[in-house]
C-alpha cells in the first residue's frame, strides 16, 4: 500500500514568498490609507483646536455644526456646479480637440504637445498667471474687452463671475489631458469599421454616432471617473486665485475642509468634512461601476 507523502508543518516556501512580496504593500496601504481614514473618523467625533494636546469627545456635534452652518449648502452647491462643469467641459472639449488632432494636418505633433502642456504645469503657477489675466485693472482680459468696446467683468471680485473664472482655468488645465486620452482611443479604432459603414451609405455623423462614440465608451468611462475625482478634490488653483471668495462664491468642499482645519482651527469639523468627502466619492465610484459601466462597450 502506497502512503501519501506527509504534509509539511509550518509555512511553505511559496507562502513565505507571497508574504514577502505582498506584505510590504499591505503594510503601506494600512499605514498611509486605512489608518488615516480610521483616525479621521475618530477626529470627526472630537473637539480639538490642533494646539491643545487634549481632544474632547463630542459625538456628532461636528456634523451637526457643519450641516446647520449658513454657508455649508452653498459650499455643496459650488462643489456640484464646479464638478459638473469640469466634467462636461473636459469631455466635450477634449473629444473635439482629439478629433481635430487626429486629422492628417501639418504640425499635429506639436499641437498635441501644446494642448497637453497645461496639464503638467504647477497649479500654483497657473493660478498666479490667470489671476493676473483676470485682474480688472491690469489684466490681459481687460485689454481684450476694451479693444472691442466692452467693459471687463470683475472676474475674481464679483460673486457672479468668480466661480465661472475658476472653472475656465481648471478647464484650460484639464482639457489637454482628456484630449490626449481620447486621441489614443481614436487611434485604436479599426478603419475597417468606417469603411464598412461608408459602403453601407452611412454619413460622417452616423459613423461618429454609431462607431466612434461606442468605441470610445471605455475611454469616456475612464475619463468620467478620473475627472469627477479630480474636480471634487480641486484645491490649489482656488487657493491661489480666490481663497474661496468672494463671500464663499468659490468655496468647495475641499477648501471648506482646509478653512475649518487650518484657519478656524476646528480639526473636528474639518475631519467631518473629510468624512463627507470620502462618502461622496465612494458613492459616486460605486454608482459608476455598477450602473454606468454597463453601457461601456469593450469590443
Amino acid at each position: 500500500m502506497v502512503q501519501a507523502p506527509a504534509k509539511r508543518k509550518g509555512i511553505s516556501r511559496e507562502h513565505l514568498l507571497f508574504l514577502a512580496f505582498i506584505g510590504p504593500n499591505f503594510f503601506l496601504l494600512g499605514v498611509f490609507s486605512y489608518w488615516p481614514l480610521i483616525y479621521q473618523a475618530y477626529l470627526s467625533l472630537t473637539r480639538w483646536d490642533m494646539i491643545s494636546p487634549t481632544k474632547t469627545f463630542v459625538g456628532f456635534d461636528n456634523y451637526h455644526y457643519m450641516f446647520t452652518g449658513s454657508e455649508f449648502y452653498q459650499v455643496l452647491l459650488n462643489t456640484f456646479v464646479f464638478t459638473v462643469a469640469i466634467l462636461v467641459g473636459s469631455l466635450v472639449l477634449g473629444l473635439g480637440l482629439a478629433l481635430l488632432l487626429n486629422q492628417p494636418l501639418r504640425g499635429r505633433v506639436a499641437g498635441r504637445a501644446i494642448v497637453f502642456a497645461p496639464y503638467v504645469l504647477s497649479g500654483a503657477a497657473i493660478g498666479l498667471v490667470w489671476a493676473y489675466i483676470f485682474d480688472p485693472v491690469y489684466g490681459l482680459l481687460r485689454v481684450f474687452f476694451n479693444a472691442f468696446g466692452f467693459a471687463s467683468p470683475n472676474w475674481l471680485v464679483d460673486t457672479s463671475w468668480a466661480l465661472p473664472a475658476v472653472i475656465i482655468v481648471y478647464l484650460w488645465k484639464n482639457v489637454g489631458y482628456s484630449a490626449v486620452i481620447y486621441l489614443a482611443g481614436l487611434q485604436n479604432i479599426s478603419h475597417e469599421l468606417y469603411e464598412a459603414a461608408k459602403v453601407d451609405g452611412a454619413s460622417d455623423w452616423e459613423s461618429f454616432w454609431h462607431i466612434t462614440l461606442p468605441q470610445l465608451s471605455p475611454v469616456t468611462f475612464f475619463l468620467t471617473v478620473t475627472t469627477i475625482l479630480f474636480s471634487i478634490q480641486a484645491f490649489d488653483i482656488i487657493a491661489v486665485m480666490t481663497e474661496g471668495g468672494p463671500v464663499n462664491a468659490t468655496t468647495t468642499l475641499v477648501w471648506y475642509l482646509y478653512q475649518q482645519g487650518f484657519i478656524a482651527f476646528r480639526a473636528g469639523t474639518a475631519a467631518a468634512a473629510g468624512m463627507l468627502l470620502f462618502v461622496i466619492m465612494l458613492l459616486i465610484t460605486i454608482f459608476q461601476l455598477r450602473f454606468v459601466q454597463r453601457r461601456v462597450h469593450y469590443s
